[in-house]
């Protein structure tokens, strides 16, 4: 199987696709100036206590307050407490953590007014980001995630990931952490640790030691309260360092400054693998170039196609996601309507796991599959499921067929689950039905060219539009283009754009930067 990273960065968000073996898998899609992304870490001020669920609401400077129950407090809460009140205390000189006092755990059964006041100030990072009308979910226990292992300030133990299953290869990794990290601090040791080399091991831990060493003399210097001390990595080297393995062919990226952070991270944790990162530098838009908008415009929306005619709905309500599975137009099997429900529900149990990481569908899923009689058939499909989802990096639970044929899953949520329109809204009748006449659509670019290069005097730029108008402007010995060329100079340049819709057209200028050529009666209509 080979694997691929396509990044696409554009002014306003940065879009990451994960392919396997050319077939879009994980997509992500965030504004640049995203915040309270899962990682964060912030010194708060606790804003209301709420007893009866035995928990309080925290200003870390989001819309709606974070939300902050007892029991993610951690048990070092108190240790925390008064590190916090050290280091507060001295604004010059940082109060190492290794000198800090463990204080006694925090009781599991004690109280939110017992432990926090209005107004206190508390180090907390996101778990989850806003959902809805919901503000961020908090926790005070502090962790730093690298590739090999998680660093947590004030822990007192090492762990090893459970599935790393040799217990020489779990010893001889313990030991090796054991003896580099410092005092009051632990370490939960990765999967893709096993086989690591001391030095490999050692190098990362200094990373994440100075992450929080950044951490907390931003806590010390600074007197701005709610203030984010931590950002997570951006999104591209974040899912890079959860995701990156030996097998990846190409990672693609548009942009060269985040070209180089994803170089970097990766001479970091794979050296030998450096030569993988590439910066895309074609004319054809990265996500058309790599086939990735046509995967994007057929995987999501209501209806999902797969095999033969067979198809998804997919409908998403406030408590849960529900997956209904229609054979559509299939050709029934010689040996019956059994063997026909067995085949459309093992495409819709392939079809649907990519959908849960394409989507990052989280909490309840129900799949209502196509009944079948026998039970061999029932549990054939479950292993199925069970098998596909293996790949999947979020926890899950899959309960087999209940007796009406319906399948329950649970899936870890920790951010809103992704949601692409994949209907086009007509850009030039704005919802009134009327448009001018197409033929005239290409007299109307040359007049925005004419003012572009004549009036504005930008000599160079690329008009973006839709696969079928470029073909047309591009047709012919002495094409559109070619007279437009001739006429106005060679910085005209047509470039086709699977996001554009038919009558829709974009001007860019020589930096990449959008020109906006609507005219007010476009856009009032």
């Amino acid at each position: 199987m080979t694997s691929e990273v396509i990044i696409d960065v554009q002014p306003k968000e940065i879009s990451i696709a994960l392919l396997e073996d050319k077939q879009l898998v994980e997509y992500q899609n965030e504004p640049r100036e995203v915040s309270f992304a899962v990682g964060n870490i912030y010194i708060g001020k606790v804003r209301k206590l709420m007893p009866g669920l035995n928990a309080c609401f925290v200003d870390v400077g989001s819309e709606k307050d974070a939300f902050l129950h007892y029991l993610d407090l951690g048990l070092q809460f108190s240790s925390y407490e008064k590190y916090l009140k050290q280091v507060s205390s001295d604004r010059k000189k940082l109060f190492p953590i290794q000198k800090a006092t463990h204080l006694p755990d925090l009781p599991k059964d004690g109280s939110i007014q017992n432990s926090l006041k209005v107004g206190q100030e508390i180090l907390v990072q996101i778990v989850k980001e806003p959902i809805n009308t919901k503000g961020p979910r908090l926790t005070c226990e502090l962790s730093f995630a690298g590739r090999y292992m998680v660093l947590i300030p004030f822990g007192d133990k090492v762990s090893v990931s459970s599935k790393i299953k040799r217990g020489e290869e779990r010893t001889r990794l313990k030991q090796l952490v054991q003896s580099m990290v410092p005092k009051n601090f632990g370490v939960i040791v990765r999967t893709v640790a096993e086989g690591k080399k001391a030095a490999e091991l050692d190098q990362e831990l200094k990373v994440l030691l100075k992450r929080w060493d950044d951490t907390i003399t931003k806590v010390q210097k600074t007197t701005e309260r709610p203030l984010m001390v931590f950002e997570e990595q951006t999104r591209a080297v974040a899912l890079l360092r959860d995701l990156f393995n030996p097998t990846y062919d190409g990672i693609y990226v548009n942009n060269a400054e985040i070209k180089q952070q994803i170089h970097d991270y990766v001479s970091l944790i794979a050296p030998e693998k450096t030569s993988i990162v590439k910066l895309y530098e074609g004319n054809v838009p990265i996500f058309d170039n790599y086939n990735v908008t046509k995967q994007i415009k057929s995987g999501f929306g209501r209806t999902v196609n797969y095999k033969r005619g067979a198809y998804l709905i997919i409908e998403h309500t406030e408590a849960m996601h529900v997956v209904d599975v229609n054979s559509g137009t299939r050709i029934k099997k010689e040996n019956g309507q059994e063997a026909n429900a067995l085949e459309t529900n093992l495409g819709a149990a392939d079809e649907l796991a990519r959908q849960l990481r394409l989507r990052d569908m989280g909490g309840i899923i129900v799949v209502d599959f196509i009944d079948m009689n026998l039970a061999e058939d029932r549990q054939l499909l479950y292993e199925r499921m069970c098998e596909n989802m293996k790949k999947d990096r979020a926890r899950h639970n899959i309960l087999p067929l209940s007796k009406f044929g319906l399948m329950q899953i649970t899936r870890q949520r920790v951010r809103p689950a992704m949601d692409v329109a994949v209907e086009e809204s007509c850009p030039t009748c704005h919802g009134t039905g009327k448009i001018k006449a197409s033929i005239l659509f290409t007299d109307q670019l040359e007049s925005k060219i004419d003012c572009l290069v004549n009036k504005v005097g930008i000599k160079k730029f690329t008009l973006h539009v839709h696969p079928y108008v470029a073909a047309f402007i591009n047709q012919g010995v002495i094409s559109l283009k070619r007279r437009w060329q001739m006429k106005y100079g060679l910085g005209v340049r047509i470039i086709p754009n699977q996001k554009m819709s038919f009558l829709q057209y974009e001007f860019y200028d020589a930096n990449k930067q959008f020109i906006d050529m609507q005219e007010e009666n476009e856009v009032t209509k």
